[in-house]
């Protein structure tokens, strides 16, 4: 009979590959990770990482899963603390939310959104998790809009946070404010600033 330390060992392959694959992305970036160098960096076989995923593409849906995982749940307790905010902070908040993940796991989230990279539709985990994201942000627009969707206003508001994070990530803002505190600081301000044009345009 296997003891339960063998029995939990392919799982705890499984994730220590994954975990040495995402530190992977975010100290050298995409063009670094390879089947064969995660293999050298979680210190096992060459062959141990084909034992829990095909291809290099396959660790990479599983680390945009996680992403988009993460993503969602951020995004959800913003939106949970609903009641208890009002619409400006909410705003604010939920964008702290979206660009702060970007900020914390640049190198997953440069991925989440690129098909050539990871075509989702090869994954069906993936595709459900950028959908659990999505539904959070269809949650944002029915809180601040008296329960009442529409695509446009979803898609604007992802415009503006996801044009924050790439900025930020890849952007001119990284370069200018290489620091983390300045960073969250001119986040901060130019999210009150948008969310205060906001709530004068519908006034």
């Amino acid at each position: 009979m296997p003891t339960r330390r063998a029995a939990a060992e392919p799982a705890d392959l499984r994730q220590r590959i994954l975990d040495t694959a995402e530190a992977l992305l975010e100290s050298d970036g995409l063009a670094a990770l390879s089947m064969r160098e995660v293999a050298r960096r979680a210190g096992v076989t060459h062959q141990a990482p084909y034992h829990h995923f095909s291809d290099r593409e396959s660790i990479l849906a599983e680390l945009v899963t996680r992403g988009f995982d993460e993503l969602a749940a951020r995004l959800a307790r913003v939106n949970d603390r609903a009641p208890a905010t009002d619409a400006r902070r909410l705003r604010i908040a939920s964008g702290e939310a979206y660009v702060g993940f970007a900020l914390d796991r640049p190198g997953v989230f440069r991925i989440m959104f690129r098909p050539e990279v990871c075509d989702a539709a090869r994954f069906p985990a993936a595709q459900e998790a950028g959908g659990r994201a999505h539904v959070e942000l269809v949650r944002l627009v029915r809180l601040l809009h008296g329960g009442v969707h529409s695509e446009a206003l979803a898609s604007g508001y992802w415009a503006q946070v996801h044009g924050l994070a790439c900025l930020f990530v890849d952007g001119p803002l990284g370069q200018l404010l290489p620091g983390a505190r300045e960073r969250r600081a001119h986040l901060r301000e130019v999210l009150a600033l948008m969310a205060d044009g906001a709530l004068a345009a519908s006034g």
